[in-house]
């Protein structure tokens, strides 16, 4: 087998959409629908539906079965949209995977198979967790590999599950020390490793893309920021690429280190682009000065969200 990287099929900037409720904590069903055409504007070149950042831990299925389709309907083939349907049952996985796949879905990402706390699987047992969803579907599968699944998934297991389950193809890296992992999912898996990727919010971004990344789910407040730093990197330019990453990253530290998940809705809602920043209880909103200095640390950046609805 080559050892030669292939060229992927989804490079870039997949930003996660977030959830759209409204003040009773119903889905804001045109919110969802602004907050989509907001992002493609903004330059993402994908999307990443149902994720952790999308609040997927607090919705019920048949919400999960009522926004999947409706998203791709209006994204209507304007960018790819990964599809994320994380289940701990190899069975309701591949069955997720497969609706997704029916209606438009480009990829799906999946965290292995766990359950609270302390439930985990064996490295076997998630070996065929994977392929159970492969053998269900014709699109790549993404393995997300995070720390909320407190599941160790060790180099040479990705890289064995690339070269010997048809689809999986792609891997978002958001364990601590990412750069090393990924150079080493990359050696070890060779051609078999189509799409090495990174995550937390692109707190690591630079290192990632150093290391071999060829794509980045970040927050999807600002994808416009993001894509001057791998737009960059892409074309060869290293210095202007590290020149943007220095730019945004007080904005990209002020979202992974204290707003999370909230920030792409509050950035949203001050730019006029839904008319509701509340997740989902239990989760608290943010505190109103941790909103403030969000704000404030996102203007001296300017980015689209907060003239979009202006």
């Amino acid at each position: 087998m080559s050892q030669t990287q292939p060229k992927p099929r989804y490079r870039g900037v997949f930003p996660v959409v977030p959830t759209i409720f409204d003040e009773r904590g119903a889905l804001d069903l045109e919110g969802q629908k602004r907050c989509i055409d907001f992002m493609i504007d903004a330059g993402s070149e994908g999307l990443a539906i149902l994720a952790n950042f999308s609040e997927q831990f607090l919705l019920a299925d048949e919400e999960r079965e009522r926004l999947t389709p409706l998203i791709l309907d209006h994204v209507a083939g304007r960018v790819p949209v990964i599809v994320t349907t994380t289940h701990p049952s190899g069975r309701i996985c591949a069955e997720r995977s497969r609706r997704a796949q029916e209606v438009g879905a480009a990829m799906v990402m999946v965290m292995p198979p766990y359950h609270g706390a302390t439930i985990r699987f064996g490295e076997a047992a998630i070996h065929d967790f994977y392929r159970t969803v492969s053998d269900a579907i014709r699109i790549p599968i993404m393995i997300q590999d995070a720390p909320v699944a407190g599941t160790p998934l060790p180099a040479t297991l990705l890289a064995r599950m690339a070269r010997e389950i048809e689809q999986v193809a792609y891997f978002k890296i958001e364990v601590p020390f990412a750069a090393n992992k990924l150079r080493e999912v990359i050696a070890l898996g060779g051609a078999a490793i189509e799409g090495p990727w990174d995550g937390e919010e692109a707190i690591t971004l630079m290192a990632d893309l150093e290391a071999g990344a060829t794509g980045s789910m970040t927050g999807g407040g600002y994808p416009d920021g993001i894509r001057q730093v791998t737009d960059a990197w892409f074309a060869g330019d290293r210095e202007a690429a590290a020149a943007a990453y220095q730019r945004w990253l007080p904005l990209i530290n002020y979202e992974n280190r204290q707003c999370g998940l909230l920030a792409a809705k509050v950035l949203m809602r001050e730019g006029g682009v839904i008319a509701c920043d509340a997740p989902r209880a239990p989760l608290p909103p943010l505190h109103p000065a941790t909103r403030a200095g969000l704000i404030e640390v996102a203007r001296r950046t300017d980015p689209l969200v907060l003239r979009w609805g202006r």
